[in-house]
């Protein structure tokens, strides 16, 4: 059961990767990452990693993709008819496929996954997380933070509507 669940996370987010890649719709390819992002939180949640499943959905899913899905909506970006590839372009795409096949082809004859030892099991709790989370990785947290604070006055400041005022060319 537990391999039938894995195989299926997997598909799911790599299959929703590449949609998000391969569509053109900016709030497709958002709702193609959201699915991705839970694909994730679903093997996190295989490995017994609970916790970084729940804060993946949360934040990730959660606070990002609605943050991305907001700026894509209130944007409104314009589609242009798209040019022609040019020749350099489907050469250089032709070269990256045939060196990731050659890759991949050369993995499959001869590689192996090095196998390590078997390592000791950590059990941490919740209480363990938050005490780290305040003492150690303090700063980390607060420039995340001052971070996202600056993206959201970004948005705003994008978002803002000037009215009266010319385009300074």
């Amino acid at each position: 059961m537990e391999h039938t669940l894995f195989y299926l996370f997997s598909a799911l987010t790599v299959g929703s990767a590449l949609a998000v890649v391969l569509h053109k719709n900016t709030v497709n390819a958002a709702v193609c990452l959201l699915l991705s992002l839970l694909g994730v939180a679903g093997i996190f949640a295989l490995l017994d990693a609970l916790l970084l499943s729940v804060l993946l959905i949360l934040v990730y899913a959660g606070a990002v993709v609605a943050l991305f899905l907001f700026i894509v909506m209130l944007l409104k970006p314009q589609t242009k008819p798209n040019k022609p590839y040019k020749k350099i372009s489907i050469a250089a795409g032709a070269f990256g496929a045939a060196l990731l096949g050659l890759g991949l082809c050369s993995f499959v004859t001869r590689g192996q996954f090095p196998t390590a030892p078997a390592a000791e099991v950590f059990h941490a709790g919740l209480k363990d997380y938050g005490a780290m989370l305040f003492t150690t990785y303090l700063l980390p947290v607060q420039v995340v933070g001052f971070l996202l604070l600056i993206a959201m006055l970004g948005v705003i400041v994008l978002s803002k509507k000037f009215e009266g005022q010319e385009d300074a060319k």
